[in-house]
C-alpha cells in the first residue's frame, strides 16, 4: 500500500473535505477522489460518507487515522527538519491583532533573517487551514479541537465600551437604557463582540441593531473616533486613542469581558527550526505582556 494513499486519506480525514485536501496536497479533486477510492478498495471497506458539503469519516476511517497519523506525522517532522532554515513561516490570525500587536513582536526575528507570510481571516477558516497544512501557526480566540493540532493559551484580550468625548457627553447613563438611542457601530450584523460585552457587564442581550457595520475592527475604531456612535473594541486597539483623549470609556465594570487567545501549531511543522523559534518567541512575548 502506497504511503501517498495514506497521506491523501489523512488529509481528507483531517479537513473533512475532498476539495480542501486537494488544495493542501497540490492535487486535483479527481486525483484525491481516485486515491481515496483506491484505498477503500484495498481495504475492502468504505472510509467516508459523502455529504452535500464535505465528507464524514466512518468508524473504520477514524480507527485507521488513529493508527497511521502518528507515524506519518513523525515522517513529516523528519522531512521538515531537513528543509532549508530560511523557508518562510506561515502565520494566521485576526487581521487587527496580527498587524497591531504581533508584527512588532516579531520584528527582531525578521531583522535576523526570518521570512514570514501572514494569512488574515476568521478563526474557523484559519484553523482549518492549519489542520490542512496550509499554515504553520495560528493565533485564535477559539480553542482548536482538531486532529494534528495542538494549542496553548498565550494572551488575554480585554474589551471596552468606547465613544468619542462628544458622543459620550450625549449618553445619559452607561447602560442599556442610556445607550438605546445612540448609534451602534459593529463588526458584524449579529454583534458578536457587543453581545459578549452586554451579557457580561449588563446581564442581558443588546436590544438595538447596528446602525453601521464594518467587518474590520480598525474601521470600527475609525468610525467611533469620528463620532459616528458607540462600540465595543479590544483594549489594545483603543490604547493610543484613550491616552490621547480622542476616545473615552463609557463604563468601568468590575470585571471586563476577556477572550483568551491560543497559539496553535500543526503537527510536523513544529519540528522546523524557524517555526519552533517563532512559536517560542510569541509564547514568551505574549505571556509577559499585560492584558491586550
Amino acid at each position: 500500500m502506497s504511503l501517498d494513499l495514506l497521506r491523501t486519506f489523512l488529509a481528507v480525514h483531517r479537513t473533512g473535505s475532498i476539495t480542501a485536501a486537494a488544495q493542501t496536497l497540490g492535487l486535483s479533486q479527481p486525483a484525491v477522489t481516485a486515491q481515496v477510492k483506491a484505498l477503500e478498495s484495498a481495504l475492502d471497506r468504505p472510509l467516508f460518507d459523502r455529504l452535500p458539503r464535505g465528507v464524514a469519516p466512518t468508524p473504520a476511517a477514524d480507527e485507521l487515522a488513529r493508527r497511521v497519523a502518528p507515524g506519518l506525522d513523525v515522517l513529516d517532522e523528519v522531512v521538515a527538519s531537513e528543509l532549508p532554515s530560511d523557508e518562510a513561516v506561515h502565520l494566521g490570525g485576526p487581521a487587527e491583532f496580527l498587524c497591531e500587536e504581533v508584527m512588532p513582536l516579531l520584528a527582531p526575528l525578521v531583522r535576523g533573517g526570518l521570512r514570514l507570510r501572514f494569512t488574515l481571516g476568521l478563526a474557523d477558516d484559519l484553523l482549518a487551514g492549519l489542520a490542512a497544512g496550509r499554515l504553520d501557526l495560528v493565533l485564535s480566540t477559539i480553542r482548536p479541537r482538531l486532529r494534528g493540532v495542538r494549542a496553548e493559551p498565550v494572551y488575554d484580550e480585554e474589551f471596552l465600551l468606547v465613544a468619542s468625548p462628544e458622543v459620550a457627553a450625549s449618553v445619559p447613563e452607561a447602560g442599556p437604557k442610556g445607550l438605546a438611542g445612540v448609534p451602534l457601530v459593529a463588526y458584524a450584523e449579529d454583534l458578536p463582540i457587543v453581545r459578549r460585552y452586554w451579557r457580561t457587564v449588563f446581564g442581558r442581550r443588546p436590544a438595538m441593531a447596528a446602525q453601521v457595520v464594518i467587518p474590520d475592527l480598525r474601521g470600527v475604531l475609525s468610525a467611533v473616533r469620528a463620532g459616528v456612535g458607540v462600540s465595543v473594541l479590544p483594549a489594545y486597539l483603543c490604547r493610543r486613542d484613550l491616552a490621547d483623549g480622542t476616545l473615552v470609556t463609557l463604563a468601568e465594570p468590575a470585571e471586563a469581558p476577556i477572550n483568551t487567545g491560543y497559539l496553535a501549531v500543526r503537527s510536523g511543522a513544529q519540528a522546523r527550526p524557524a517555526v519552533a523559534e517563532v512559536r517560542a518567541h510569541l509564547i514568551r512575548a505574549l505571556r509577559s505582556a499585560p492584558p491586550y
